[in-house]
């Protein structure tokens, strides 16, 4: 796997076992990049870098109970839905998005993976049903037009180690993305600071509990 030891080390709440898959993971979306556009072509030789330890970096502050339901939003080529469901067996997880070719590669990954825990699924966010401990989106759009968008689907409550609600990741200027709305962010992690690179400056995973999403009333 091409990461550095130091950042790997970094990545604590990750297993032997999902070391081993997430190798065939790189493996498998090195393959399906050659042929749809996954992440950019002169990224890939930096996927693990750049796109997975992002998405790992939430497995030191997030443990989840057996039976909790993830729901990943604008999945794209399964980030951060796959590694994550790779490094928690225990979760349920869906993963979806409105572009179809994209769907169908990350389906035959989860399947080439053997995933059982995962779900995925061609659709809008609108079109869904049902209640989730988690709803995760990688730079899917603004934190407030996300929000609208996933509020129906969290359910609250806090039997994990964290509270119930959105885990969303986001660069730039997130201080000022934030104020603008009516949900107090819970929590953030600095993804420079936890995986000690500098090209992660400004970038973030942000915490909103459940009952705080329900303040975003916006119509966007």
């Amino acid at each position: 796997m091409s990461m550095p030891e130091e950042m790997r080390a970094r990545l604590t709440g990750v297993s032997p076992e999902a070391w081993e898959k997430l190798a065939a993971w790189g493996a498998l979306m090195r393959e399906w990049n050659a042929k749809v556009n996954l992440v950019s072509r002169k990224d890939i030789d930096l996927l693990e870098v750049h796109h997975l330890s992002p998405c790992l970096a939430i497995t030191g502050t997030l443990k989840l109970m057996a039976g909790a339901r993830v729901l990943d939003v604008g999945t794209g080529g399964g980030l951060p839905g796959l590694p994550m469901a790779i490094c928690y067996p225990q979760a349920r997880f869906l993963l979806v998005d409105s572009v179809g070719k994209k769907i169908r590669v990350v389906e035959d990954i989860a399947k080439r993976l053997d995933l059982k825990n995962v779900e995925v699924r061609h659709a809008r966010v609108e079109s869904l049903k049902g209640g989730y401990d988690f709803v995760t989106g990688r730079a899917v759009t603004d934190i407030a037009v996300f929000i609208n968008w996933i509020r129906p689907f969290v359910r609250k409550g806090q039997k994990h180690s964290i509270p119930n609600g959105l885990l969303y990741w986001r660069g730039g200027d997130v201080d000022s993305e934030v104020a603008g709305l009516r949900s107090r962010l819970h929590g953030r992690i600095s993804l420079e600071e936890r995986l000690g690179d500098p090209y992660f400056q400004q970038k973030y995973i942000l915490h909103f509990r459940a009952e705080e999403l329900y303040r975003e009333q916006t119509e966007n």
